[in-house]
């Protein structure tokens, strides 16, 4: 194989959060640290071999990394939205700069944006009554947050896993906003089956596609029947199971999609985020996808 692949992650990573320094934190008034529990996350993944990191989106579920610091967003057990969303200051740029003065060199550094329509979906909508409404304001808060990381990171991934469920008709105009002249690579995140919405999906303006190739193989054979020009990234090993893939199983996958693919394929990752799988046996899928593409592309 003659052309450059890259090993990745979709974002998430477990960490093991010392929950009682985080509460002796709290109440000692300090600023709580995450650097440790990042820089535990990047590790795994540069001593796995991955090529494109991420901060491991460590500080909480994905949802809350980003309405815990955007006006008009009130923390219970979900997220209430009690006012007009709007952008106050970068939610995770400082995180991303920690990793990059962290990783080596080689290594290359993917931003993660959980997009606007998961936003919308995800939430209790006390203020606006409007789903589309809310979803736009998220899309305009999130293209801020972009612009303030696109200088300090590699490329942008989008993270929509309810495009899966259903893709309203704004949704290609909603990708639109948050990626219209931004600097680096972007990328989009789907997971799950998307095998009936993949012609919404190659209609959206972002560089790469990723899905859960892995868990939802037949998703390989209905892209075949469609052309389009956004490059991919190859869901290789699942997320959603413990169980490791030998690397011989990764081989025999990434060959079968290159058959489809051929070389748009330009990255492979696990499906989705590793944040649910136990803390080794994520490190280890990672250590055997790094294998498979040294196996296949290094020879």
């Amino acid at each position: 194989m003659f052309w450059e692949i890259k090993t990745t992650v979709i974002g998430s990573y477990p960490v093991d959060v010392n929950r009682m320094e985080l509460v002796q934190y709290y109440y000692s008034g300090k600023e709580v640290s995450w650097n440790k529990y990042i820089s535990n996350a990047v590790n795994d993944m540069v001593n796995a071999g991955i090529d494109i990191v991420s901060d491991g989106q460590t500080r909480d579920p994905f949802i809350n990394i980003f309405t815990r610091k955007l006006n008009g967003c009130r923390l219970r057990n979900r997220t209430e939205i009690i006012d007009r969303i709007e952008y106050i200051d970068p939610i995770t740029l400082d995180d991303q700069k920690y990793v990059k003065n962290l990783i080596p060199k080689q290594n290359k550094l993917i931003g993660i944006i959980v997009g606007p329509y998961t936003l919308s979906e995800s939430v209790v909508d006390l203020y606006y009554n409007d789903k589309k409404e809310l979803a736009f304001d998220f899309a305009y808060a999130l293209k801020k947050e972009i612009q303030s990381l696109q200088n300090h990171v590699d490329m942008i991934s989008i993270d929509e896993p309810f495009f899966s469920n259903s893709m309203p008709e704004y949704g290609k105009e909603l990708i639109d906003i948050i990626t219209n002249n931004i600097t680096c690579p972007t990328r989009l995140h789907v997971c799950g089956d998307v095998s009936n919405n993949i012609q919404d999906l190659i209609e959206i303006s972002v560089d790469i596609l990723s899905h859960e190739f892995k868990a939802s193989p037949k998703i390989l054979d209905v892209f075949g029947e469609y052309d389009f020009s956004q490059k991919i990234c190859l869901g290789s090993v699942r997320s959603d199971n413990a169980q490791v893939e030998t690397v011989k199983e990764i081989i025999n996958h990434i060959k079968k999609a290159i058959s489809i693919f051929g070389e748009n394929i330009i990255q492979l990752a696990p499906d989705c985020g590793q944040r649910l799988l136990p803390r080794n046996i994520a490190f280890q899928k990672l250590k055997n996808l790094v294998k498979a593409k040294k196996e296949i592309f290094c020879q």
